[in-house]
């Protein structure tokens, strides 16, 4: 957070280390840049490197991303003790990055998709995600079940974004301004068609803007909010089966 004393961010962190039993791990953060760019740690990084996820088999090494209504996606292989985190903006998601980051897991570990365990935390939901309608027609290019993932404006009063992809008549149902984008059920699609089980993906249906009492959210607060901090890693103890 760039408005907060550095050291109250190191402090921050150190206490949520210690709160979940990592306090003498190494955090590996990002310099996120909404992309698709996917970084193999093999050693502690000397400084945060630009990207927007990471794996790594190695113990003692914390990855972590930081939301404000973004999906954070952690992803565990338990058989060959291996780890990613994501963050997944709609520009991330658009690139693919979290079927990307199952393909590196793949690539690097020899993981099988099917034995991979993902956890989708808090974020923006469908309910407070307003969008342009131009987005409609680039995820539509890229996602086959892309009008899924969209729905209409929340007044109901204006004409349907979708309209266009039922065949309508050039003109009849001009777009509306906005559009809600649901990033939650975009990213868990890709989950499923990377190979991972159903039963094997868990979502948290709390929405971040709507939950300003218990998170941050870009959208609802400004640039002056905090940020998620979302981790991962394997313990010294922890051999592959």
């Amino acid at each position: 957070m760039e408005w907060d004393e550095k050291e109250n961010v190191v402090e921050n962190r150190r206490l949520f280390q210690s709160a979940v039993g990592a306090k003498d791990f190494t955090l590996a953060p990002m310099k996120q840049i909404h992309s698709d760019l996917i970084h193999l740690f093999s050693t502690p990084p000397a400084q945060p490197c630009k990207g927007d996820a990471s794996v790594t088999n190695v113990p003692s090494l914390l990855l972590a991303v930081q939301t404000a209504d973004c999906v954070p996606i952690l992803l565990v292989d338990p058989k060959k003790c291996a780890v990613a985190a994501v963050h997944a903006g709609w520009r991330g998601t658009l690139a693919r990055i979290t079927e990307k980051a199952v393909g590196r897991m793949q690539l690097e570990f020899r993981s099988k998709p099917s034995d991979l365990l993902a956890a989708l935390g808090p974020s923006i939901g469908p309910c407070c995600y307003e969008v342009g309608a131009e987005l409609v027609s680039k995820f539509t290019a890229q996602f086959t079940d892309a009008p899924e993932y969209f729905d209409e404006p929340h007044s109901g009063e204006e004409p349907n974004p979708l309209q266009w992809l039922n065949m309508a008549p050039p003109g009849h149902q001009p777009p509306a301004k906005n559009v809600r984008l649901d990033l939650r059920k975009a990213n868990r699609s890709q989950l499923l068609a990377a190979g991972l089980r159903a039963q094997n993906i868990f979502t948290s249906d709390l929405c971040t803007a709507c939950r300003t009492d218990l998170f941050f959210s870009y959208r609802k607060e400004g640039s002056l909010c905090g940020h998620l901090l979302s981790v991962i890693g394997i313990r010294p103890d922890q051999t592959e089966n």
